[in-house]
């Protein structure tokens, strides 16, 4: 039996080198994974940003086609006076009349 207790290799008490490696590893790769969730947040957000600022220029493209078309149509000799009665107004020298409780 002593023959058997000679080939087997002894441990020692110390530091278990190789679990220490894998810990350090492992620590190493969290810090490096950390690092990254900040700018990746930032990148989210950024994405969602750009997202609702395209939509807006849109909006804001069409609003501005819209008007376009209406400083185009008001420029007609005719557009003029149109808005103007529309909004009440009469010519000079024109009487003004106002129907009251016209049937529905």
């Amino acid at each position: 039996m002593a023959y058997a207790a000679a080939a087997r290799p002894r441990r020692s008490a110390g530091i278990r080198w190789d679990r220490v490696g894998r810990i350090a590893l492992l620590a190493t790769l969290l810090v490096i994974l950390s690092l990254y969730v900040s700018p990746a947040r930032h990148w989210l957000q950024q994405s969602r940003t750009a997202g609702e600022q395209k939509r807006e220029l849109q909006s804001l493209r069409d609003d501005n086609r819209a008007l376009k078309k209406r400083v185009h149509a008001l420029r007609d000799p005719g557009a003029l006076e149109r808005e103007a009665r529309r909004l009440g107004m009469v010519r000079q020298g024109e009487r003004p009349y106002v129907v009251h409780r016209l049937p529905r």
